[in-house]
């Protein structure tokens, strides 16, 4: 193996550890972007959990103040048909009316109200604050539908304190069934202003409390416009009624931000809170987090690919080197011809491959004729002149691609014919004559046909033992055609015996 074919395997080794330099990198960004894309999926989760949590503590606390309304208002309708109610003392009969009452936090107004709706019981009043309240949605759903049980009407003013409120109310039913009154007691919406204002949802996060008819009873932050709007048709609410619970990303209708809403029905009530939290703000932490990594990761990935290609690029440069020099170590530097090395390195290759096919290999050995008298008369730079016309010469004799023509030392050259017999050999010696009978060195005066050539010829034998037996044979031949009168081709005679190779080329000068 030559060293250039030793430098070809290492550089492809090298090539394929400098593809996986660049593949790995690859390799990295996308373990990376999993992991990024598992801690967002982490940073939703812990967001929806969160939701979850306080959705449920908001909930309890809720569902117990609306219990202990209600239970205040289901005692005044009790207390209602207790005996001899009617008959006492306005202050001991409002005593006995809303004696649980005085338990129930955040309380408003409770009043109680005739089948007219006018006021005969006040809970802060005595005698109770005049009033007609029959044109309120909860006194017209209850003279209109016995059995609603705890009704919870729209967020109103009050018309006695001026305060918001939401109503809760309950029917009384006289002893033959006909409708005898309501019994209203009211929230005060700054209840949930204060349990919802304790809870910090970060950028555009809210919460918000709905009646079942998509009526918007709080929100937090809270905004005057924002009680009473209803929202029935938007896809979020839609969203809500569907299910008891729940969680869904909608954009919402009154800002278009996109949230995550976790919700849930507060009990056996018509009322649906949710906690929202804005996507962009889920997101935020963790996009902090992936910008940071993501840069780091990125920027050792493009550092380990840069170094990679500065590595390829290297190599390709010294292996590049090293193919010309590889080149200039097999090229005779005056005549550009390959040298002694690549015909040694060449031609043994071909005449194993004759030997093991049996195909026909044939060498020519050509040494310019009296060459030491152009250096005499004219000096070694047109001898010089003369070798690279000659290699011209001789490179224009043959066309195929195998064949191979060498400056093997001195004024002499070798034409290696792969697959080629005697007599195509000699073939290709004659239009070597021809084409060195047209060679002139103008700037000498050596005109055409002044410089000659003579040839030896010795193709292929089975009693060769090495490359070296073939030359061998050749230089003999050239002998006999310088012996001959020179400016001719002789070929080795095959029935003539050759002494036993010593395995390496010996060039004889020429006399």
């Amino acid at each position: 193996m030559t060293s250039l074919q030793r430098l070809k395997r290492a550089f492809n080794a090298a090539r394929i550890w400098i593809g996986l330099g660049v593949i790995a990198p690859v390799g990295m960004l996308a373990t990376s972007g999993f992991m990024l894309l598992d801690l967002r999926q982490d940073a939703w989760d812990k967001a929806q959990l969160t939701s979850r949590n306080l959705l449920q503590v908001l909930e309890a606390d809720i569902a117990r103040n609306v219990e202990l309304f209600d239970l205040s208002i289901q005692a005044a309708v009790d207390n209602l048909r207790a005996p001899g109610v009617a008959e006492v003392s306005p202050a001991l009969r409002q005593l006995i009316l809303f004696d649980r009452a005085a338990t129930a936090r955040d309380i408003g107004v409770m009043i109680i109200l005739d089948e007219n709706g006018d006021v005969v019981a006040d809970l802060d009043a005595v005698p109770p604050r005049k009033g007609n309240y029959a044109d309120r949605d909860y006194f017209q759903a209850h003279k209109a539908r016995a059995g609603l049980g705890l009704f919870i009407g729209h967020p109103l003013v009050s018309r006695l304190t001026g305060e918001r409120m939401l109503p809760f109310s309950r029917r009384i039913t006289k002893p033959d069934g006909a409708f005898g009154g309501v019994v209203m007691g009211s929230m005060k919406l700054s209840y949930f202003t204060r349990l919802f204002s304790q809870i910090d949802l970060g950028r555009d996060g809210a919460i918000n409390l709905y009646l079942r008819d998509g009526t918007r009873v709080m929100r937090q932050p809270y905004t005057e416009a924002d009680i009473g709007a209803n929202i029935a048709g938007a896809a979020t609410f839609k969203g809500f009624v569907r299910e008891r619970s729940g969680s869904l990303i909608e954009t919402s209708v009154r800002d278009g931000v996109e949230r995550q809403y976790t919700f849930t029905q507060i009990g056996t009530l018509p009322l649906i809170l949710n906690v929202a939290l804005a996507t962009g703000a889920i997101d935020a932490d963790w996009r902090i987090k992936a910008l940071v990594i993501g840069a780091i990761v990125l920027a050792l990935c493009c550092l380990t690919i840069a170094l990679s290609l500065l590595f390829g690029r290297e190599l390709r440069r010294r292996t590049a080197m090293q193919a010309e020099l590889e080149r200039l170590s097999l090229t005779d530097a005056l005549t550009r011809l390959p040298n002694r090395r690549a015909f040694e390195e060449t031609g043994t290759r071909a005449w194993e491959a004759a030997r093991r096919g049996g195909e026909p290999l044939s060498l020519l050995i050509v040494d310019a004729d009296h060459f030491k008298r152009f250096n005499d008369r004219y000096g070694h730079p047109v001898g010089d002149a003369v070798l690279q016309g000659l290699a011209r010469h001789l490179s224009a004799s043959v066309h195929r691609p195998p064949d191979l023509v060498c400056r093997v030392g001195g004024e002499e050259f070798a034409v290696l014919l792969p697959d080629t017999d005697q007599a195509g050999a000699l073939r290709i010696a004659e239009r070597i004559h021809a084409e060195i009978a047209k060679l002139a060195i103008g700037a000498a005066g050596i005109g055409a046909g002044a410089i000659t050539v003579s040839v030896g010829l010795a193709s292929y034998m089975a009693a060769d033992t090495a490359l070296a037996d073939l030359y061998r044979r050749a230089d003999e031949a050239l002998y006999r055609a310088k012996a001959g009168g020179r400016n001719r081709t002789s070929c080795a005679d095959p029935a003539r015996p050759s002494p036993p190779s010593t395995g390496a080329l010996r060039l004889i000068g020429t006399p």
